[in-house]
C-alpha cells in the first residue's frame, strides 16, 4: 500500500507503517507456510483490520484468490470485521453444513467453504487484525490442535511487531547523542529479554514441528527455515547487544580460560553456520599441540561472525575455508573465500561499525559483525587482520603465545 507521505493523513501513514511492520518480520513467510501445509487451506494472510479498512500485510496464496501485500477488501464484506468487533475467533470446516454461516454474505462472495481466522492483540490490548486461512474446499479447523496453532502464531506475531517497534525505537533514540545515557539500562533489557523472549517461542514452536512425528517434509522443511532464521536473529541480537554494551557501556564481556576444548567449539561453530547455508561447502583443518587461553563461547561468536560474513560476501559458488592452528599456547584462526576483493577504501573501514551496511545495503545484516569480532580479538590480547586480492579474501584472528617468565 504505497502512501504518498506529503498528502498521506496521519491515519494512511499508520495503516503504512502497520503493514511495513510485518513485512519486516523474516519468519511470517515460512510461517504462514507452515499453516497452509498443516491445515490444507489454499489461502493464508495477515490482515490489519480497522473500523473501515481490511488490509493483507502478508499472503500465502495457492488458489488463485487474488490478494498480494497491500491489497485491500471492503471490511464489510469480511468476516474480520466482526471479529473485530467481538474479540473471538471463528472456524468453519463446512460453510454449507454449518448453521451460523451456510447463509452469510461472505462465504457466498468470496467463495469458501472452509474458514479460520483468529485476532491478533498488541501487548496493550489494542486489536491490530487476524491471522486468518480459507479454501474452496471443507476442511477439519475447529478442531483444538488447528485453534491452538493459529492462536500461538498469532501470539508470536504480535510478539514479533513489539519487538521490531521496540527495537526502532532504540535505534532512533541512539541517534541522539544526548539521550545514550537514559536509553542504556532500556535498550540492553530490550535486547536482552524482550527481543529473546519472542524468539525462544518461535524456536520452540518450530522445534516442535520439526520433532512431530508424522510431520510431512514439506511441513518440516518450513519449520527448519523458521528455525534457522530464529538462530540468525538471535545472532543478530548478540551482535548488537555487545555494541551497545561496548558503546553505552560495561564494555565487551570475556572471560578466558586455559582450555584444550577449542578444537570441538571450533568445530560445533562451523556445524551451527553450515545448517544456515547446507549448499556452501566449509573445509575444515584445525591443528592444536595444546591448550590455549581464551574465551571459548568469545571465540565461537568471533567465527560465526566471520563464516557469516564469508557467506555473506564471497562467491555464492565457493568453498568457505576454516583454518585454526594452536601452537606454544597461541593461536591463528583465519576464514577464507573466494570472490570480488574488497576496495581498498573498504578494508580501511571495515572493522567499524555498519560499514559493510554502508557499503552494500542490497545485502542482509546490520554490519556488526566484523566489529564485534575485531572487539574480541582485542579482548584477547590479540589482533584481527584482512587480506584481500582476486584470490582470495582471508580473515586471520591471532592470539600470541604466552611469553615464558625469566
Amino acid at each position: 500500500m504505497p502512501v504518498d507521505s506529503s498528502t498521506a493523513s496521519p491515519n494512511e501513514e499508520a495503516l503504512a507503517r502497520d503493514v511495513a511492520l510485518v513485512s519486516r518480520i523474516d519468519v511470517v513467510p515460512a510461517l504462514l507456510d507452515v499453516v497452509a501445509h498443516v491445515t490444507g487451506m489454499g489461502f493464508t494472510a495477515i490482515a490489519r483490520v480497522t473500523d473501515d479498512r481490511w488490509i493483507a500485510c502478508a499472503v500465502h496464496d495457492e488458489i488463485a484468490f487474488g490478494m498480494t501485500p497491500g491489497g485491500e477488501l471492503p471490511v464489510a464484506t469480511t468476516i474480520c470485521n466482526e471479529i473485530r468487533d467481538c474479540g473471538r475467533l471463528v472456524a468453519i470446516d463446512h460453510v454449507d453444513e454449518d448453521p451460523v454461516y451456510r447463509d452469510h454474505h461472505t462465504p457466498a462472495r468470496y467463495g469458501f467453504q472452509s474458514y479460520l481466522s483468529v485476532p491478533i492483540w498488541r501487548h496493550d490490548g489494542r486489536f491490530f487484525g487476524t491471522l486468518c486461512a480459507i479454501d474452496p474446499r471443507p476442511h477439519r479447523v475447529s478442531d483444538a490442535q488447528t485453534v491452538g496453532m493459529f492462536t500461538l502464531f498469532a501470539n508470536l506475531i504480535s510478539l514479533h511487531m513489539d519487538a521490531q517497534e521496540k527495537l526502532g525505537l532504540a535505534e532512533t533514540a541512539l541517534s541522539d547523542e544526548q539521550a545514550r545515557s537514559q536509553l542504556q539500562e532500556q535498550f540492553i533489557a530490550v535486547l536482552g529479554h524482550d527481543l529473546r523472549s519472542p524468539l525462544n517461542a518461535v524456536r520452540t514452536g518450530a522445534r516442535f514441528m520439526i520433532e512431530k512425528g508424522g510431520v510431512d517434509a514439506d511441513v518440516r522443511r518450513s519449520a527448519e527455515i523458521i528455525d534457522r532464521g530464529a538462530r540468525r536473529m538471535a545472532g543478530l541480537i548478540d551482535d548488537v547487544l555487545d555494541f551497545a554494551r561496548g558503546r553505552l557501556g560495561g564494555g565487551l564481556d570475556v572471560q578466558p580460560v586455559t582450555t584444550t576444548a577449542l578444537p570441538e567449539t571450533i568445530a560445533h561453530a562451523v556445524a551451527e553456520v553450515q545448517t544456515a547455508w547446507p549448499d556452501r561447502p566449509i573445509e575444515s583443518t584445525l591443528r592444536f599441540d595444546g591448550p590455549v587461553r581464551c574465551d571459548r563461547r568469545r571465540i565461537a561468536q568471533l567465527l560465526t561472525n566471520l563464516l557469516v560474513n564469508a557467506f555473506t560476501h564471497g562467491d555464492s559458488g565457493g568453498a568457505v575455508r576454516v583454518t585454526a592452528i594452536g601452537s606454544g599456547g597461541g593461536l591463528d584462526l583465519s576464514v577464507s573465500n573466494t570472490g570480488q576483493p574488497i576496495p581498498e577504501a573498504t578494508r580501511r573501514r571495515l572493522f567499524l561499525p555498519f560499514t559493510r551496511a554502508e557499503d552494500r545495503p542490497e545485502r542482509a545484516g546490520l554490519g556488526l559483525g566484523l566489529y564485534i569480532a575485531c572487539e574480541i580479538a582485542k579482548a584477547h590480547g590479540g589482533r584481527l587482520d584482512v587480506a584481500s586480492d582476486d584470490v582470495e579474501t582471508r580473515f586471520t584472528f591471532h592470539i600470541p603465545a604466552p611469553v615464558a617468565p625469566a
